[in-house]
């Protein structure tokens, strides 16, 4: 039986729980309505290179589906063509055929643009689906191999995790930057503002001890953290959050649910209400040096990238200088404070993020780097 107590008496402990290999992060693939022009906004704004595509170009009549790449941070972007023209279309190679035109019609015009998988990479993609739906999981796609052409292969499968997002699990080993059947594009230029890979991807949920206790029974995870309204909240709003990991800690799925009786209205339920329905709102990428990274991002705010939150003030640096000492030099003190960094700290270290606004619909990225307590 879960609990939620809170960050103060929470106590964590890894119990290696997993029902199945669990690795890391893969992959995050958004669909929506304009693929093309959706992933030239995040190359630009977030710096990262066109990998891989499907579209017209390479045959598919179907979709089209773009796949952007940082170090071990991917995201595609993903958008239906018309089901009059494919239906009229003489030929189209997809990479993954069962790729359902009316679902994600549907799927853009209830959530807009948003996340559709989270992707997985795990020891069996078969095995992972079948463990997963004996224990309780909603299947969505049966494991399916995907060939390269050259020998090697990958499989694919997918169940419901929450609203209508997928957790994506693919293993296998193939030739390519992405997953068999995209064309890789070795010859877009290279771009990086220094982005590594996806740190957290968080879920919003109406009932959180309901959907955790879900998630935990499928997967296998345990809790790494979590915080109630009084750890996290505002005066006008607040939130109640657990953190799901699963064995080597490298896949952290936060998940969130709205409190209610404040002034305002919880930011959750707001998320809730315009998503019509849970779904992922909030995606940490980490960067190891996030004063370089920002820098860059925030020089192309104005000029097609993303805006950011705007700087707390010196009242609000003054108690972080006391909270974390001497962890910063003069250097970076003054640069975290030009960029509105954010400062936390925890048993873990201490976290420098910095959050977009206005960027992503209802949907929220903060680029995060931590460090050590002890340097």
């Amino acid at each position: 039986m879960v609990e939620l107590v809170g960050y103060g008496n929470f106590k964590r402990h890894n119990p290696r729980s997993d029902k199945f290999g669990i690795n890391k992060f893969h992959h995050i693939e958004f669909w929506c309505a304009d693929a093309t022009n959706t992933f030239k906004r995040f190359q630009h704004g977030l710096g990262m290179t066109l990998v891989a595509k499907s579209d017209h170009s390479t045959g598919n009549s179907k979709y089209c589906s773009y796949v952007l790449q940082s170090n071990d941070l991917i995201f595609t972007f993903t958008a239906p063509y018309s089901r009059k023209c494919y239906v009229e279309s003489e030929s189209s190679v997809e990479p993954l055929p069962d790729f359902d035109q009316q679902q994600a019609f549907e799927f853009v015009c209830t959530h807009g643009f948003a996340a559709r998988a989270i992707g997985l990479i795990v020891d069996d993609a078969a095995n992972a689906y079948e463990v997963s739906v004996a224990n309780g999981a909603k299947g969505v796609r049966k494991p399916t191999k995907l060939d390269d052409g050259a020998g090697g292969s990958a499989v694919v499968s997918e169940v419901n995790i929450y609203g209508d997002v997928v957790l994506r699990y693919i293993s296998g080993r193939w030739q390519g930057p992405y997953l068999p059947g995209y064309t890789a594009t070795p010859d877009e230029p290279k771009i990086s503002y220094g982005l590594q890979r996806l740190d957290h991807a968080v879920g919003n949920v109406p009932k959180l001890i309901e959907q955790v206790e879900h998630i935990m029974g499928f997967t296998g995870f345990h809790e790494f953290a979590e915080f109630v309204a009084a750890d996290v909240g505002t005066v006008d709003s607040g939130l109640n959050s657990m953190v799901l990991a699963n064995n080597s800690e490298m896949v952290l799925l936060p998940i969130n649910e709205p409190t209610f009786g404040t002034k305002r209205k919880s930011q959750i339920q707001t998320y809730l209400e315009q998503n019509e329905g849970p779904g992922l709102q909030h995606l940490a990428l980490k960067t190891n040096n996030v004063i370089a990274t920002m820098r860059e991002m925030s020089s192309r705010s104005r000029r097609g990238g993303f805006e950011f939150q705007s700087a707390p003030g010196p009242v609000y640096y003054k108690r972080a200088r006391d909270m974390v000492g001497d962890i910063l030099s003069a250097e970076e003190w003054v640069a975290v404070e030009e960029l509105g960094i954010l400062i936390d700290q925890d048993d873990q270290g201490v976290l420098l993020q910095v959050g977009f606004s206005r960027s992503l619909c209802c949907n929220l990225i903060d680029c995060c780097m931590r460090r050590g307590l002890a340097l």
